[in-house]
């Protein structure tokens, strides 16, 4: 199947499905305008496929989501916001995005995959808040579509990998920012968050560097590094959060992940980290021999004790 991105906007389309128990549809995000957009004709927004599935976005322009439901006799009414990462550079759709929705689909929960907009001064007014403008707004349309999708409006969760990690970490903390005008009061805080080997601070001293020159710039000021320094916004109501890295990370340190549970830890929020030998980064759903590999069953155990 020759894959197209629609650049028109498009409400909702049924598109092929990942496995035989998936429903797949897209929704565009933002139909009535994108809040924020400066047009650059030449910006142009660019996927690569593989057997009829996009693996990856680059300079994306038309924010949208993907929609998997499981088969309503399976499901368990959570769902799950999915931010692949990509350094805020481009989207691992793939095997940080696909192949999560399927894993998902497979327990009985919704997975929801986020495109999102990839900070460029030549498309927005605000780089640093076109992410965040797109998380929000995703997790409100997923709980205004709770009955039709059939899910729980207190189980709508975010799952984010590397720089998509960041942005699930964004919105887990910045959830009540107002960087656009909502069409209601529907809540994008998540219930949960999921964060993969993520990125959570902007400190040039152990954050990623090209996520944070392509999020806030080259020369960020110190508001701008404390705001998107997401360890720095945690409070009492930041939700739970499951964690997963390796500590052989050398394209996001570790420490990233410890700060950021530290300070859940400090304001007694509910959480569990994960900290393996050895993985690496980038891993997805990997099943390697490396003790990494379990992952996945350990958030699974971890979704149900949480009662999600």
């Amino acid at each position: 199947m020759k894959t197209r991105i629609l650049l028109s906007a498009i409400i909702i389309a049924i598109i092929p499905t990942l496995n035989s128990n998936a429903q797949q549809k897209t929704m565009n995000l933002w139909p009535g305008g994108i809040p924020g957009l400066v047009f650059t004709d030449s910006y142009i927004e660019k996927s690569t496929t593989s057997e009829g599935l996009i693996t990856r976005f680059e300079k994306t322009t038309n924010p949208m989501i993907y929609i998997f439901l499981p088969p309503k006799e399976k499901a368990t009414g959570t769902a799950v916001l999915i931010c692949p990462g990509g350094g805020y550079a481009a989207l691992a759709f793939g095997h940080e995005g696909n192949a999560i929705a399927s894993w998902l689909n497979d327990n009985g929960i919704a997975g929801i995959i986020l495109k999102y907009r990839l900070p460029s001064d030549l498309i927005m007014k605000d780089k640093s808040i076109g992410p965040l403008q797109d998380a929000q707004e995703a997790m409100r349309i997923i709980r205004r579509n709770a009955v039709a999708w059939n899910i729980d409006p207190k189980k709508v969760g975010v799952i984010g990998f590397s720089a998509g990690g960041h942005l699930a970490s964004t919105l887990s903390t910045h959830y009540a920012d107002k960087v656009y005008d909502a069409a209601d009061t529907v809540s994008a805080r998540p219930d949960f968050s999921l964060l993969i080997y993520p990125v959570i601070t902007m400190d040039a001293s152990f954050t990623h560097a090209g996520s944070r020159k392509n999020l806030i710039g080259e020369n960020p000021s110190d508001e701008a590094i404390k705001s998107f320094s997401n360890e720095l916004q945690v409070n009492e109501k930041t939700p739970p959060a499951f964690m997963v890295h390796s500590a052989d990370d050398q394209t996001v340190p570790v420490k990233n992940s410890i700060v950021y549970y530290e300070q859940l830890v400090k304001y007694n929020i509910p959480s569990e980290l994960h900290i393996f030998q050895k993985g690496g980064h980038g891993y997805g759903l990997d099943g390697s021999k490396d003790t990494q590999s379990a992952w996945p069953g350990l958030c699974i155990s971890w979704l149900k004790a949480s009662g999600f």
